[in-house]
């Protein structure tokens, strides 16, 4: 099965939450927030949500995973056996890989609005690790790693925008100056800011 194409509010409302799909402070995200709790489907507005089985929570918990990181199952179970082979706990290992990934990093550093996008810019060419092209977006950046754009990217409207906001609102093991941004250190739980149950995850691939 490919890479779902559809509508991402719809991804969001399945869920009932923000994914982080969509652009903050654009009609679509502004829609979002209203309906975000309306389940899709037609009769979205009239069906409750029922109250899932220990198998649906741990289902829903991985689609969630993949739906906000933008990956296939294939990939995402790759990153899960990893994982497991680690000393530390598979569950923060899982986390610690989806959010080294070079896509994620960008969009972290708030350089763009969505993942979707790092993920365009990286595959684009547009982003440097420690002043080499990397175009994979799966690309595993490693403590005091430097992440710069290409002279195009800069010149891109959304990320000038961005570019703006001397202040961004970044993570703890990320830091940014202007374009530039850096791995501060490889991220412990509490330093991710991501609402996924990885417990649940763990569970379900050890069923």
């Amino acid at each position: 099965m490919g890479r779902y194409t559809g509508p991402k509010n719809r991804l969001a409302r399945r869920e009932g939450q923000d994914l982080g799909l969509k652009t903050v402070g654009s009609k679509a995200h502004a829609s979002l927030l209203r309906r975000i709790n309306i389940a899709p489907g037609i009769h979205g507005q009239q069906r409750k949500r029922r109250k899932p089985s220990e198998f649906g929570l741990q289902l829903r918990e991985k689609q969630k995973a993949k739906r906000i990181y933008g990956l296939l199952e294939k990939q995402f179970r790759r990153y899960f056996t990893i994982a497991r082979k680690k000393k530390a706990s598979t569950g923060e290992s899982l986390l610690q890989a989806l959010e080294t990934r070079l896509d994620n990093v960008v969009y972290r550093l708030n350089l763009v609005p969505t993942r979707a996008a790092a993920r365009q810019l990286v595959s684009h060419g547009h982003i440097q690790v420690n002043g080499r092209k990397v175009n994979i977006p799966s690309y595993a950046v490693k403590k005091d790693d430097i992440i710069t754009l290409s002279d195009k990217a800069l010149k891109i409207p959304v990320i000038t925008k961005l570019l703006e906001d001397k202040n961004p609102n970044l993570p703890s093991w990320l830091t940014r100056k202007g374009p530039v941004g850096k791995v501060l250190n490889i991220p412990k739980r509490d330093n991710i800011e991501t609402e996924i149950d990885e417990q649940q995850i763990v569970e379900s691939y050890s069923r």
